[in-house]
């Protein structure tokens, strides 16, 4: 998403060539790739680990910090931060192009002479952004923070924010953008039945 606004934005005369199928067909197998990699390596070694407290997670799902405090075996719960760190560092590469292609966006934004034009990339951009940070921040915390600051509630905090919340926030944010969606919305919507002064009759009845 940050390198097609990225693109969009700072070099719009070649984004038919830039982000073509094939390019989008790249990034996205790249990211399911890496996604699937690193899954595949943490349930392996989730399985392999020794359980000496119980099955008993105090979490909605099988979180990786929760099931670790459950583990008996230092090798393997080393084995498991290790692979934690490579994940954390794997996101924090990725967050950091991320930042670097808002930082040029932002740039090439507030060079425009159209206040309107500027309104329109900002609104483009900024939900994005803002939900990326809210899942990339609260991850985290939640895999990096120390067990002194660790509670039940607080981890079903941290974990919902990151677990729930931008996945249910990114249909929102990248449909809603599509005129053609936001049109075929209202029409299923029969907000047209209801106008201002029905609403206030069922109000004040």
């Amino acid at each position: 998403m940050s390198y097609d606004r990225y693109v969009a934005i700072c070099k719009p005369l070649h984004y038919g060539t830039l982000m073509d199928s094939r390019a989008c067909a790249t990034m996205a197998a790249a990211a399911w790739a890496t996604g699937a990699l690193f899954a595949l390596l943490h349930t392996a070694n989730t399985f392999s680990l020794p359980l000496c407290q119980g099955n008993a997670v105090d979490q909605f799902f099988c979180e990786l910090p929760q099931i670790l405090k459950l583990s008996c075996s230092e090798s393997d719960y080393l084995r498991e931060i290790g692979f934690i760190i490579i994940s954390v560092l794997a996101v924090f590469g990725s967050f950091a192009f991320i930042v670097v292609s808002y930082v040029q966006i932002f740039r090439a934004v507030l060079r425009m002479p159209s206040e309107q034009g500027r309104h329109k990339a900002f609104s483009t951009c900024l939900p994005h952004l803002a939900v990326l940070s809210l899942f990339v921040i609260t991850a985290f915390f939640a895999n990096l923070k120390p067990p002194s600051v660790s509670s039940p509630s607080l981890d079903l905090v941290v974990s919902f924010l990151y677990s729930v919340v931008p996945p249910t926030l990114n249909p929102l944010i990248y449909s809603m953008r599509n005129q053609e969606l936001r049109d075929a919305v209202r029409k299923m919507v029969p907000w047209s039945h209801f106008n201002r002064d029905k609403l206030f009759i069922c109000l004040y009845n």
